[in-house]
């Protein structure tokens, strides 16, 4: 019997484990525990656990594969499935979205609650099945993510309302006017994908929300007022809904992994409220074409799927 335990973050999103060390210890056996609960917390927070990039890959392969690290941006020239995030470098942007500035070409302000909220590369027509953040450089206090139970969002709806959200699709994008040429040669963009509004988990079958406040872009079929009151309507809940969030604290060496597929994500929360550097390492598990309850399954409108390294 494996000696790994989980401690809940919250009745329904997220654990704390302990009693396994992921550097050291990736056993078929240690996976598979952890895959089993990964898909009932969706949320896995590990602690204190020192890594390098090389073993983070390793642990991503054994998950299913590791991507690139991003399909737009590069990751590190010797860890390719490897994304450097510095909140140092990202401050800026928070600082004009806090205060309301931007282009004013681009329309009105936005709309939604918490507009950080989303879901990992949806505008690709296969998003990663799974996330893993490392801690590189943590401060002392801040830097938290939060993180949103997509299942519990959808079950919380009325019936009626899940029907028709069942029937329908939704178009995510993203499209970086200048990004830097790809590792691997592909192309940077743009990207356009249409997904379900509501997938079904191809592991475990439960329904959940499809929604991501930063790449959703409109319902296909409804005119423009009606997908954006109801689009305004899920990411509202999404947002405001406290009881299927959970909060992850840094450490240093904190390595948390979420089910890209079951929840949706934002931070780092605070990100404004200190001054000192934040350092996160990021990689992803390949995924694949999320399929609604109705057989709809995702295609890529623009741009190509996010594929496993060779």
């Amino acid at each position: 019997m494996l000696e790994i335990s989980f401690r809940p973050l919250t009745p329904i999103t997220g654990a704390e484990v302990e009693g396994v060390d992921l550097a050291a210890d990736l056993q078929p056996a240690v996976v598979a525990r952890l895959r089993e609960a990964l898909l009932r917390h969706k949320v896995l927070v590990f602690r204190n656990q020192p890594m390098d990039d090389a073993r983070q890959v390793a642990l991503t392969d054994a998950f299913g594969g590791a991507t690139a690290a991003h399909p737009i941006t590069n990751g590190l020239p010797d860890a390719p499935a490897v994304l450097r995030t510095a909140l140092s470098e990202d401050r800026p942007g928070l600082v004009e979205s806090e205060a309301g500035l931007g282009n004013p070409l681009r329309g009105t302000a936005p709309r939604r609650l918490r507009t950080e909220w989303h879901v990992d590369s949806t505008f690709v027509a296969n998003p990663n099945a799974i996330t893993i953040l490392r801690g590189v450089e943590i401060p002392p206090t801040g830097g938290d993510t939060l993180f949103a139970n997509l299942e519990a969002l959808y079950t919380g709806l009325s019936s009626s309302l899940r029907g028709y959200l069942d029937t329908l699709q939704a178009i995510h994008s993203r499209h970086d006017p200048s990004p830097s040429p790809r590792f691997d040669g592909k192309a940077s963009g743009p990207f356009v994908a249409l997904h379900p509004l509501v997938r079904v988990h191809p592991e475990t079958g439960v329904r959940s929300l499809l929604v991501s406040a930063v790449f959703l872009q409109a319902i296909r079929g409804l005119k423009p007022r009606e997908s954006t009151a109801l689009l305004d309507f899920l990411l509202d809940e999404l947002a405001g809904r406290d009881e299927i969030h959970a909060r992850v604290r840094w450490e240093q060496d904190t390595l948390v992994m979420w089910d890209n597929r079951s929840v949706a994500h934002a931070g780092p929360v605070d990100g404004l409220m200190f001054q000192e550097e934040r350092i996160v390492h990021r990689t992803t598990v390949v995924g694949d074409l999320p399929c609604g309850p109705n057989g709809f399954v995702s295609r890529a409108l623009m741009g190509d799927l996010f594929e496993a390294l060779a």
